[in-house]
């Protein structure tokens, strides 16, 4: 966990900060402590009013607002209960756990983190002491916090990329570069030891950025019937190319059965990253000028749309896979208006069809899962 803190002259800011956010569905509100009502039910004067009763009863203290913020590795699982707690505890180990605050998860970014909101006056009239508090109380509560939570320490988080995580870098395999259980195995210890799918075909998606296949068998094969699954290369136009290799014999035995068993606990772990998604598709929809702009847009963000066709080309499915997150999400799997059907109908409405192309559409055959847009 990295913990900053910002000391500043102005709640006010502050506040206006974390609630555009909130208004512009970047952020929500989680916790309101000290406050009369429920965080649900305050307005944006009233929590202001709040934290300016307090300022009022010493007039002297001209720095007295404290914009703190708990940053996580991409790699936890934080629901906004567990968040509520450490922050809570962080508040009260830093010798603010009596003053009134507010918690604001935000989702503008891949890694969890949240923003609490505070002033250094407390009901007394006291100015509760701020000076080189980051580098002493902040950092005594961030280590015991990360200990008694079992959070990844900020001196492992720093070692990986950056928060804002670029897509992923993996290259792409290509027949003939290197033996092909090499190529194939690097691409899946990677994808399946990271990446956050709930089903095969979520799996594929993934594995088709990097020209890789898991084939499950067609219907009625006794691959099929045996709950088998073959990995194999694609070539440059997504067509089958290579030999293909048992799962069984790779390192990490990446067979259906024991992909099968993430399912859930992926499931679960991807649902805090879904938010960013939506907004994220949302305000790439709303200011993109066409459909390669809109492309552009989300690929910046490390995201990529990925839509099923049929053999008359008409889109029936879609699939959205966050590289920066690692999250993969069927359109449904986001809400009604993010399936194939009303995602079709918003881009043509806004002048976004058709999407930038990197595999061509057509007659070729191809694994029936794998995806013919981007």
């Amino acid at each position: 966990m990295v913990a900053r803190v910002v000391c500043g002259k102005s709640i006010r800011g502050v506040l206006n900060y974390n609630e555009n956010k909130v208004r512009s569905v970047e952020a929500q509100l989680l916790m309101a402590a000290g406050f009369p009502r429920d965080a649900t039910e305050l307005s944006f004067n009233s929590k202001l009013a709040r934290f300016d009763m307090l300022i009022r009863l010493n007039a002297g203290v001209k720095t007295n607002t404290l914009h703190i913020t708990l940053n996580f590795s991409r790699k936890e699982t934080l629901d906004n209960e567990l968040l509520c707690s450490i922050a809570a505890d962080y508040m009260e180990r830093i010798g603010f756990g009596g003053q009134p605050y507010l918690v604001y998860r935000h989702y503008d970014a891949a890694h969890p983190h949240v923003h609490i909101a505070t002033v250094n006056v407390d009901a007394a009239g006291n100015r509760i002491e701020t000076h080189n508090i980051g580098r002493n109380q902040s950092e005594v509560a961030r280590k015991a916090i990360e200990e008694d939570y079992g959070l990844i320490k900020a001196e492992d988080q720093k070692n990986e990329t950056a928060y804002h995580l670029p897509p992923a870098r993996l290259d792409r395999a290509a027949v003939g570069k290197r033996a092909t259980k090499s190529e194939l195995s690097r691409i899946i210890l990677e994808v399946t030891g990271s990446y956050r799918f709930t089903s095969l075909p979520e799996l594929n998606a993934v594995l088709g950025q990097f020209c890789v296949w898991a084939n499950p068998g067609q219907e009625g094969s006794r691959l099929r019937e045996k709950n088998g699954l073959l990995y194999q290369l694609l070539d440059s136009r997504g067509d089958p190319s290579g030999t293909p290799i048992k799962a069984s014999a790779f390192y990490n035995t990446p067979t259906l059965k024991n992909l099968q068993k993430r399912y859930t606990q992926n499931e679960t772990e991807r649902k805090p990253y879904g938010q960013r998604l939506k907004h994220l598709l949302d305000r790439a929809m709303s200011k993109a000028a066409d459909g390669p702009a809109f492309t552009a847009a989300l690929r910046s963000q490390g995201i990529r749309i990925l839509l099923r066709e049929n053999i008359q080309g008409q889109v029936y499915g879609v699939t959205f896979i966050d590289n920066a997150t690692r999250s993969v999400f069927n359109g449904s799997d986001l809400g009604k208006q993010y399936g194939a059907k009303a995602l079709m109908e918003r881009l043509l409405a806004k002048g976004l069809w058709p999407l930038q192309e990197e595999i061509t559409t057509g007659k070729r055959a191809r694994p029936p899962d794998l995806i013919s847009r981007i």
